[in-house]
């Protein structure tokens, strides 16, 4: 019996599914903000929208076999009428068109599931043949001894040494614990599915809240892997107002503050051995990909 409930199938051109988790692979909320950044900014997130380039909600998870709720509780909202609704934690899934590009997207939002893995990356994948997705983008921000004031690092990998040759990414070479995404990427290998990961990593002393810059980081990351232009929104002046923020607060603690003049130190230092050009170029491309869509509007 599936779990999911289709509520509507959208015309999509070779659609590409990007897949974001809450919870334990979504430090400083930066994987799930690319999600609610690409459906504001592509489209609405109204599922009753009907203009051609607003988003569909094409499915939701039925939460009530993946979910501790003592775990991840329902949520109760009240709004001006004091009318009062519950909210339960899940999955929705969502259709986007790229105006500027010639593939859309399916856009996968929720909460990382408490059980039965196997069968809700089954659903989830199901639906992705059903809709005809030949890549799978899984989205990731983790803690890291990183500072703040550098460019956020992104790395982009595959689950299959064949797909990360293919697709020109690193294999992974993680071992340990691990979530719903690398089963979604195993998954998707046992499929036959191009898939790939994209982490960025977040400062883990600056946690406590969002990071606009690392969700910046990460669409950065969607483009330069897809070769495409997306649109940035406000996220460039909320980066720079993040990092404000965060650098007010180092000035209160002067431990952490020489800690991170030695993260500094250090990630200048590889910088400049390693591939500062290649970021360099990585920019440019950005720059006249974005110049290139300005002059066809």
């Amino acid at each position: 019996m599936s779990h999911v409930e289709i509520y509507e199938i959208p015309a999509l051109r070779s659609p590409i599914m990007v897949i974001a988790f809450g919870g334990w692979s979504d430090a400083g909320e930066a994987a799930t903000g690319v999600i609610t950044h690409l459906l504001t900014t592509l489209g609405s997130s109204d599922s009753e929208a009907v203009d051609s380039y607003n988003s569909t909600l094409i499915a939701e998870v039925d939460s009530e076999d993946f979910y501790d709720f003592q775990v991840n509780r329902p949520l109760i909202f009240v709004d001006s009428s004091m009318i009062r609704s519950l909210t339960w934690p899940g999955v929705q899934i969502f259709g986007v068109r790229n105006p500027d590009g010639d593939r859309d997207f399916i856009l996968v939002r929720g909460v990382e599931p408490s059980m039965r893995w196997r069968t809700f990356a089954s659903e989830i994948l199901d639906l992705a043949e059903d809709l005809e997705v030949e890549l799978v983008i899984t989205l990731g921000s983790m803690l890291a001894d990183t500072p703040h004031s550098r460019a956020i690092p992104v790395s982009g990998t595959g689950a299959h040494p064949d797909i990360a040759t293919r697709l020109g990414v690193e294999v992974s070479r993680y071992e340990g614990p691990t979530g719903i995404l690398a089963v979604i990427q195993d998954g998707c290998v046992r499929r036959g599915i191009d898939a790939i990961a994209l982490w960025a990593a977040v400062p883990h002393y600056a946690n406590a809240t969002p990071s606009p810059k690392a969700t910046l980081a990460l669409v950065n990351g969607l483009e330069d892997f897809l070769e495409i232009s997306l649109p940035q929104g406000d996220l460039p002046e909320n980066a720079i107002s993040w990092e404000s923020a965060v650098n007010e607060m180092v000035k209160e603690d002067s431990d952490i503050e020489e800690y991170i003049k030695t993260l500094e130190e250090s990630k200048d230092a590889n910088e400049i051995s390693d591939d500062s050009g290649e970021e360099l170029a990585r920019e440019v491309e950005r720059f006249l990909r974005r110049q290139n869509n300005s002059n066809e509007s």
